[in-house]
């Protein structure tokens, strides 16, 4: 199968892949992965919360939320130097990326947000990629990320635009997207992706993805996160997404969005490693290590390595980007010009073969 990234999704497309019979979707799931994915390597990041509680804003699924009434205790932001003994704790453990959280609703400049820059230089330093959630940020604190050495921001849209507005009131779905857009005039990865298990419908999830597969560039990385309720927050009553739910969104994401890496996220402590091998195997290919998750539980990293040697997976080196497959008439070229036999000229993928010889207006010759 050679599949090209397609921006222009519609909400209909999008649902008639979501619900398809279960062991088609992830047939069709596993064949994308495997056309633009290693399947035995997984990205391993550590999510570290450096400043924690008192945000002003009202996300319903959030304990970190000042109005909301949660056992979460707050602290100020961690000093550069305890940013960095995390840092060295989470490689050595196997982590490829520390994805740093601040409870903001937006950056501010000044010595604050020196000081999380000087976090980033310093992370940088260990070979380790850094990726930073902190709210909303504007085009020139986007450039001084970049300058600092940061290799990804995420910014989830958490949801579809219609439904956003039952979760959330304090910021809108285009502040989203334009803290997005401000990350793509810098040379930094765009992380986002959203929830699932708020309350929304089949369709609010379409429409997530429709949104996240429309942006052009697509996110690099998508975190799919099963909602965590905590006591105290507006959601605290929602009940638990079931496993199929899970693997239903990661095979829909992945086959929408081929090239992203699509990251297993909040939920995972309620997964079994069934479970989660389902996951991985309709294409996730990331996942959130440490037992904690900013605030909310996660499994313990020696769990995931003993899982990661059950399914024969290994962590993901650093910086590993993904590139675009080349187009059939680039691959035909290379393998007439230079002799070089691209994967679909195999014997084994005749029938591809043919399709692929046909859409580039040329046939290959007898034998190949």
């Amino acid at each position: 199968m050679l599949t090209n990234t397609k921006h222009d999704w519609t909400k209909e497309e999008v649902l008639a892949i979501y619900n398809k019979p279960i062991m088609e979707l992830l047939y069709d799931a596993a064949t994308v992965h495997r056309e633009f994915h290693n399947p035995n390597q997984v990205q391993v990041s550590t999510l570290l919360s450096i400043k924690t509680g008192g945000c002003p804003e009202d996300c319903g699924y959030c304990p970190q939320a000042a109005r909301y009434h949660t056992d979460i205790k707050g602290n100020d932001l961690m000093s550069v130097q305890q940013v960095k003994a995390q840092a060295l704790r989470a490689k050595s453990s196997g982590s490829s990326r520390v994805c740093m959280g601040a409870a903001w609703r937006n950056v501010k400049d000044g010595p604050e947000f020196d000081q999380v820059l000087e976090m980033v230089r310093t992370i940088n330093k260990l070979d380790m990629e850094v990726c930073c959630t902190l709210g909303m940020i504007t085009e020139n604190q986007a450039h001084r990320l970049a300058e600092a050495g940061l290799y990804a921001y995420n910014h989830n849209l958490d949801s579809s635009e219609e439904y956003y507005k039952e979760v959330i009131s304090t910021r809108g779905y285009q502040d989203r997207l334009d803290t997005i857009g401000n990350v793509r005039k810098t040379n930094v990865t765009v992380c986002s992706g959203g929830i699932i298990g708020m309350g929304e419908n089949v369709e609010d999830r379409a429409g997530m993805l429709m949104a996240l597969a429309s942006l052009s560039p697509q996110p690099e990385s998508t975190p799919i996160n099963a909602l965590v309720a905590v006591e105290g927050t507006p959601l605290e009553e929602q009940q638990p997404i079931s496993i199929w739910e899970m693997i239903r969104m990661v095979a829909t994401t992945r086959i929408v969005m081929p090239q992203t890496q699509v990251r297993l996220s909040a939920g995972r402590t309620d997964m079994s490693r069934e479970g989660q091998a389902m996951c991985f195997f309709a294409g996730a290919n990331s996942i959130f290590a440490g037992d904690k998750l900013l605030t909310t539980p996660n499994p313990d990293v020696n769990q995931d390595m003993e899982m990661f040697k059950l399914l024969g997976l290994e962590p993901m080196k650093p910086f590993v980007k993904k590139a675009q497959p080349a187009s059939v008439e680039a691959q035909y070229s290379a393998y007439q010009d230079q002799g070089e036999k691209p994967r679909w000229t195999r014997p084994e993928h005749k029938i591809e073969r043919n399709e692929v010889a046909k859409e580039a207006g040329k046939s290959l010759k007898a034998g190949v």
